[in-house]
């Protein structure tokens, strides 16, 4: 390690002790300053671990905490980025946070940003890049689905040896493959049928290499199953990890197997199935058995704003974060799960990082709140406005509809309201606006 090296670690760790004194953030400062210092420090301060890359539209966050608990047995010491801060400067920040024993066979499970995987793999080799699924998301950033997937390939062609492990059921992830070794994982758990259909609105479905509609004989999900095209020659890939049954789906638990184990989550939805099916295949490929990768799903928790469940006095409340179509209609179709009547929240922000076009709730299933007789909704946020006409749509009455205009106000609505079930989908800095209401009037701990 160069003197340079060594002065742009110290200094951004000491700005780091001054920032978690001072504030409450600084997250991706310290990262910030050290590259300015020394543009090497990365090579320098990732020498000791493996890496591997989880990226992706959809579950990053969740299937990043999978795997570092299904890893425990594998590894001394696991690093990772559990606030989420996957771009570029806060994960040499959360490197330069790791206080490893010295000796510790080490490792890193990094969530990465879509956009920001080319500037991660150009100062660091990863053994491993998952990609988890890719759906329309944040069009004003990222553009349509071709042009995310071409900036993780560019991300990924900076690490030819590393071996990409792709979600096999999502047509994407099976065209123009790079010169990587490749591995796939996907859902074998219900009888292959001649042409199972797609809801009409479901994006990707399109064979790129003749650009007909791609056929189903099973699917999930959105565009995610076993695909083929009646032209050519174009079809889901062989999997090398699947999903081989699904047993239980509640509002609170999954029961499933994978490649005949069995397993069981403590959050419901079959896009968290698929989010532990991308842990254990990560898993497995580092040398993980069945029964450490069990025992670590055994011990995760839920992730905050990911079905975080609190309570508001006597009331039950689920927080889910929505932020695309393909996600808030998964979150929908969870929510038909619940067993009892409950109170609908819907917090709609766009702020940059949500995403500053909100047109995507026009593709969400909301009118499934109205015909399952939800009777209230509390909805609030930047773009409140907006929300109210799209549940206005959906078929609900002005007089079902609270607007909350101060999410300071909210957990006293809340408290209020005539269920016992609460659920709540919110945009991500509104979950994130929320989450510190909640810790400030003492519902939640930091």
């Amino acid at each position: 390690m160069t003197i340079r090296q060594q002065l742009a670690i110290s200094i951004a760790r000491l700005s780091q002790r001054v920032l978690k004194r001072l504030t409450n953030g600084g997250s991706s400062f310290p990262g910030q300053l050290a590259q300015k210092i020394d543009p090497t420090v990365f090579q320098a301060i990732t020498a000791d671990y493996d890496v591997v890359m989880i990226t992706g539209t959809n579950g990053k966050t969740l299937t990043t905490a999978l795997t570092v608990e299904a890893l425990r047995d594998q590894y001394d010491h696991i690093l990772t980025n559990p606030t989420g801060a996957n771009m570029l400067q806060g994960i040499v920040s959360t490197f330069l946070a790791d206080r490893a024993p010295k000796g510790a066979r080490k490792i890193a499970v990094l969530e990465i940003d879509e956009a920001t995987l080319n500037k991660v793999t150009a100062v660091i080799k990863p053994k491993a890049i998952v990609f988890t699924n890719l759906f329309r998301d944040q069009m004003d950033r990222y553009g349509e689905i071709y042009s995310v997937y071409q900036m993780m390939l560019d991300g990924a062609k900076n690490a030819p040896v590393a071996t990409i492990i792709a979600n096999g059921d999502s047509p994407i992830f099976n065209a123009n493959r790079l010169d990587n070794p490749y591995q796939f994982f996907g859902f074998n758990h219900l009888p292959p049928q001649e042409d199972v259909a797609l809801d009409p609105n479901t994006d990707g479905v399109l064979c790129p290499i003749c650009h007909h509609l791609l056929h189903y004989y099973l699917n999930t999900y959105s565009n995610l199953g076993d695909y083929y095209c009646r032209t050519g020659d174009f079809k889901r890939p062989a999997l090398d990890y699947a999903v081989t049954s699904v047993d239980t789906l509640t509002i609170n638990q999954s029961d499933f197997a994978i490649d005949g184990h069995t397993f069981q989550l403590n959050i419901g939805g079959m896009y968290n199935i698929y989010n532990a099916l991308a842990a254990y295949s990560l898993a497995r490929f580092l040398g993980a058995s069945p029964e450490s990768i069990k025992a670590g799903f055994n011990r995760a928790k839920r992730i905050f704003g990911r079905q975080e469940a609190i309570h508001i006095d006597d009331k039950n409340v689920l927080i889910n974060l929505t932020k695309n179509p393909v996600g808030v209609n998964q979150v929908i179709d969870l929510l038909t799960n619940e067993p009892d009547p409950y109170t609908l929240v819907c917090l709609l922000n766009n702020n940059y990082a949500d995403g500053q076009d909100v047109s995507w709730i026009w593709d969400g299933h909301y009118e499934i709140f109205k015909e399952k007789g939800i009777q209230r909704v509390l909805y609030g946020g930047m773009k409140a406005d907006e929300m109210k006409k799209r549940l206005l749509v959906a078929g609900f009455d002005e007089s079902q509809l609270v607007y909350v205009s101060d999410l300071t106000q909210l957990p006293a609505a809340i408290s209020a309201v005539d269920t016992k079930q609460v659920h709540v989908l919110a945009t991500y800095t509104a979950m994130l606006d929320l989450r510190k209401t909640l810790i400030q009037q003492g519902f939640i701990k930091e």
